[in-house]
């Protein structure tokens, strides 16, 4: 998950770290397992990653592929990569900060090209796959993740309604707006063919379970390790404390006040360069 170039959302700060630490483990992990997995069936001997986030992908695709592919991660925002660098891979991988928008690589460099939950950001889709398209070698594989809708992530859902009502006038409605915001199939399969790929690409729908250790854990997760941050303190930066205990209080009204285990789901994209 990385920033857009029109610097309207920031994993700055904090941000990184908290990311890491709670919303990593929240949501991503399984996601990422899958994607390195179904990418590592394809044997790429070079492999770019776009919007690489804090490299929760980039280390599954270091344990699995062959220690001769080589690895480029690239994220438009350097705090993210910083601290994906300072976590490290256990083989060497080269971490370069780069706009998914404007790649700095040579036409078809790379047989595959891995985005986990990065394209909902990028301001137009077609020309992000487009300029996949062109980096990738003939028969390279396109491979990104995208979230459902946002109804069927039960956290996301709880917590965006929590906050509803603690900013009536002007809710903040990032997690709706962007992370759940590409959920259309049709919507992916069209922007895919305006980006130049003929092919009909595999889309399945992935179910899976986010788990935490406790209310607070997810809401610390959602209110302060991602961009909704930055959108409570646009209304108030005093009430962060606030928003977070109120989505803590509706995370433990729906799912109890113990370990939270929810549903989340995401559509999972392949597609080959013909």
């Amino acid at each position: 998950m990385n920033s857009t170039s029109n610097g309207d959302i920031r994993f700055a700060g904090s941000i990184p770290q908290l990311y890491e630490q709670y919303f990593v483990p929240l949501i991503f992990e399984p996601y990422a397992a899958d994607l390195a997995a179904r990418v590592a069936r394809h044997r790429p001997a070079q492999l770019l990653e776009v919007a690489a986030g804090t490299g929760v992908v980039t280390r599954h695709l270091a344990r699995g592929l062959p220690a001769s592919a080589t690895i480029v991660a690239t994220d438009l925002n350097q705090p993210m990569l910083d601290h994906a660098a300072a976590i490290g891979t256990g083989r060497p991988v080269q971490w370069r900060q780069a706009d998914a928008m404007q790649l700095p690589f040579a036409d078809e460099s790379f047989d595959a090209l891995v985005c986990q939950f990065g394209v909902m950001f990028f301001p137009d889709k077609g020309k992000a796959f487009a300029e996949a398209r062109r980096v990738l070698r003939k028969g390279g594989l396109l491979a990104f993740n995208a979230w459902d809708r946002i109804e069927h992530n039960e956290i996301a859902d709880v917590v965006t309604g929590a906050l509803a009502v603690l900013f009536p006038d002007d809710p903040p409605r990032f997690m709706a707006r962007v992370p759940h915001g590409y959920h259309d199939v049709a919507t992916i399969r069209a922007d895919l063919a305006r980006g130049g790929f003929s092919g009909s690409p595999t889309i399945d729908t992935v179910t899976e379970r986010s788990r935490a250790a406790s209310p607070h854990m997810a809401a610390l997760a959602y209110c302060q390790g991602t961009p909704l941050r930055n959108e409570i303190e646009a209304r108030d930066a005093s009430r962060l404390a606030e928003a977070t205990a109120a989505a803590t209080a509706a995370i433990a009204e729906r799912f109890g006040d113990g370990a939270i285990d929810a549903k989340i789901q995401a559509h999972v994209v392949l597609v080959e360069r013909t």
